[in-house]
């Protein structure tokens, strides 16, 4: 086949494929009840038919590093505060999202045997951020079950592997008692607005697991509503970025974070600002405010302060304190790029500041991800996600 022929070709299944992912994404959206129009990606719909996150499961591992097609919902989300050798600052995102179409039994038994009965959508983001540019790239794939190799998408836990096409997070560990995220890879290549990136980094971590709020649940509204939610935030890193075919020597911090759930937030909570810090002298903070979803109303507030040897400390509404103090224009958009947080046990009182306001993800569901830098009581870097704006 020639060459013309099989970009045309390419092109057709590309738009089929893309064609099919829209008309799931809407059947997603309009299945059962509609979703609250303040909730954001749907991630307030009422989840009949998956099971929900509780209180009182024990999280296990290796087997919770992979999936749970039992919920709706799930992500392997990586962030990373890097230095070049010219000591320039640079932020990096990779994240796999698994979205489940329908509950498990709703597969129609007369297609058991087709690689179309899996009713999973996968989506991936890869970002990467120096002083004065975003750039940002998005894949999408369809679960598919195929004899004697992998499909486009997916994560398996023994080697551990993440991917999207050639985007890929897989464990360089090989002591079989060792955990399996304690090494990683990370890599990603995207396209944005005619200027070509990339990133091959080597993470290794210098701490244990964290298992957020109760042993691994994390609630996120008054009435209940919560995930299983864990994190590594004690990575070193080391290796390269790529923009227009220069590529740089980085290293410096990152921060897994993996969580799922089958029904996140609350009918009423219009999305979330959530905080990832990387403290001087080794402490981390991981903090959430959910708008709306708190007692009488008002908004949801919560966190962990860890020790630098790896102890959690679960924080509540009463425990910390998170204020916006100044708004940016952002993609049309008021939104909050410099914030006071407060942590009256911990003697934090800090201020902390998108290091560049417009690092807006342009993507199917929109956000906001970027790297911050914080200055107070305490020095540190870390990334702060906004959604719902």
């Amino acid at each position: 086949m020639n060459p013309a022929k099989r970009s045309r070709r390419f092109r057709a299944w590309l738009a089929l494929g893309l064609t099919a992912l829209l008309a799931a994404l809407l059947a997603l959206q309009q299945r059962g009840a509609e979703p609250p129009p303040e909730s954001f990606a749907g991630l307030g719909e009422q989840a009949e038919g998956y099971t929900q996150a509780r209180p009182g499961a024990s999280l296990r591992f290796p087997e919770d590093h992979g999936t749970h097609p039992d919920y709706r919902i799930e992500w392997w989300y990586l962030t990373a505060n890097l230095v070049d050798g010219n000591g320039t600052p640079l932020g990096i995102q990779w994240t796999l999202f698994r979205q489940a179409l329908a509950p498990p039994g709703d597969n129609d038994p007369e297609r058991a045997d087709s690689p179309w009965t899996s009713r999973q959508l996968w989506m991936a983001h890869a970002a990467l951020s120096t002083p004065d540019d975003h750039f940002v790239a998005e894949r999408f794939a369809r679960g598919m079950t195929l004899p004697d190799r992998r499909g486009q998408a997916g994560v398996i836990t023994e080697p551990f592997a993440a991917w999207l096409d050639h985007w890929r997070l897989e464990s360089r560990v090989t002591d079989p008692a060792g955990d399996a995220l304690d090494r990683l890879l990370v890599r990603a290549q995207g396209r944005d607005d005619g200027h070509d990136f990339g990133y091959r980094l080597a993470l290794s971590a210098e701490g244990p697991l964290v298992l957020h709020g109760e042993a691994g649940f994390s609630q996120k509204s008054a009435d209940g509503q919560g995930s299983f939610y864990y994190s590594q935030p004690f990575y070193r890193v080391e290796g390269q970025v790529e923009i227009d075919g220069e590529t740089r020597e980085v290293s410096g911090r990152a921060w897994l974070d993996r969580e799922w759930s089958s029904q996140l937030l609350g009918p009423t909570q219009r999305g979330w600002d959530w905080f990832s810090l990387h403290l001087a002298g080794g402490a981390k903070l991981m903090a959430f405010r959910l708008r709306g979803g708190g007692e009488e109303g008002g908004d949801y507030v919560s966190g962990s302060w860890i020790d630098p040897d790896g102890r959690q400390t679960p924080l509540a509404d009463d425990d910390l304190r998170l204020t916006p103090v100044t708004h940016s224009s952002v993609a049309g958009r008021q939104v909050p790029t410099r914030w006071r947080l407060r942590l009256p046990s911990q003697e934090l009182d800090v201020t902390v500041s998108a290091r560049h306001v417009d690092r807006w993800m342009d993507t199917a569901f929109p956000y906001w991800e970027g790297d911050v830098v914080v200055k107070g009581s305490h020095s540190g870097v870390g990334y702060l996600e906004m959604t719902g704006y």
